[in-house]
């Protein structure tokens, strides 16, 4: 167990933290899964731009690497166009 008031502190956040970047990361892959999911064009092209949004939001907050999040989108944006 920790023993400075800092390092109690320290845990408490990581904590809270954590909680939180797992609700929006799963947030995001079902969203994502959804969207794989979609078969209708014009269903697919209205989610795609909120499904970006939320990559981009985790990226920007380092829950997921900048990279991911762009090739995720990428694979999003071909799998939209394909359909």
């Amino acid at each position: 167990m920790a023993n400075h008031k800092s390092s109690i502190k320290r845990i408490r956040q990581t904590q809270a933290k954590r909680l939180r970047n797992r609700y929006v990361a799963k947030t995001t892959r079902n969203a994502i899964k959804k969207l794989r999911l979609t078969t209708d064009k014009a269903e697919a092209q209205k989610q795609y731009p909120s499904v970006c949004s939320m990559l981009d939001r985790l990226a920007k907050k380092n829950v997921i690497h900048k990279n991911k999040a762009g090739n995720l989108k990428s694979k999003l944006a071909a799998h939209v166009n394909s359909l």
